[in-house]
């Protein structure tokens, strides 16, 4: 029985996190398109029972075994959770996916939702998954000021929202690139101005595509070498539509919180 659980620890980590065995296709994205299936296994849809049914709610990062990354603003404190892992279809049933109830959620003591600062939760899961190719863990960023990552840096945003203003849930995973737009034209009068606070990332702001309705909480996936990282948890976009120009999506920046994720996970 030792010897079993050694082998299925180094399976379960055989590719290590960032490194996905179904590399995504993303050359030559310039708008929301499906994924390569299971091309981004660290996505999970955050789901939660209404009337008796599970309904997609939010994205989400899967950053280790057992702990999941979203947006403050996609918990309360009423609901009932669960997470699918291992998806990409989320009407159809896919071999090799979970889904796992949410044991505790703990949303940053400072989030405010008038100001929308501090948009980060941490949920701790029921039970550890079983690593596999369809189910992996994003690397975390390193500790820094996130607007490091320079203008136009290509990024990619992932979820199941909805596939324009008002129009319906995905039910296939999509991806897009948002190059990152920094901080001094994020903030211009004609953009986001002060909405947009020191600790808050932005991405894309074309006009063309940008993060939904139900994108909320799930990743900006930056490459780190050779390795993809979660850079951003999905926060806010503009009332006017999805797809407004001068309006990027907003992202709360990982890279200012891994403090706050390492004493979490300690302390849990």
């Amino acid at each position: 029985m030792f010897k079993l659980a050694i082998v299925t620890l180094i399976l379960g980590y055989a590719h290590g996190c960032g490194k996905p065995a179904y590399p995504p296709n993303i050359s030559g994205v310039v708008g929301g398109e499906d994924t390569r299936p299971h091309s981004w296994p660290w996505q999970v849809s955050l789901q939660y029972k209404k009337n008796g049914v599970w309904a997609h709610t939010c994205g989400g990062t899967l950053i280790e075994s057992n702990w999941v990354l979203t947006a403050a603003h996609c918990i309360s404190s009423g609901r009932t959770y669960r997470v699918l892992l291992g998806k990409h279809n989320l009407k159809e049933e896919e071999a090799g996916s979970v889904a796992v109830a949410v044991e505790k959620s703990i949303v940053h003591e400072k989030w405010n939702s008038f100001l929308i600062i501090n948009d980060i939760a941490l949920l701790k899961l029921a039970k550890h998954v079983q690593f596999s190719d369809t189910i992996q863990a994003s690397c975390l960023p390193p500790a820094k000021d996130a607007m490091l990552l320079a203008q136009d840096h290509p990024c990619y945003v992932t979820g199941w929202g909805r596939l324009s203003t008002n129009g319906p849930i995905s039910d296939n995973l999509q991806q897009a690139l948002l190059p990152i737009v920094d901080h001094q034209t994020c903030t211009k009068r004609d953009w986001w101005g002060s909405m947009v606070k020191t600790k808050m990332l932005c991405a894309g702001g074309d006009g063309v595509v940008s993060g939904c309705n139900g994108d909320s909480g799930g990743p900006l996936n930056c490459q780190g070498g050779s390795n993809w990282e979660v850079h951003g948890i999905v926060s806010f976009g503009s009332r006017l539509g999805c797809n407004t120009a001068k309006k990027p999506t907003v992202f709360t920046p990982v890279s200012a919180y891994i403090e706050w994720i390492q004493e979490k996970l300690n302390e849990n």
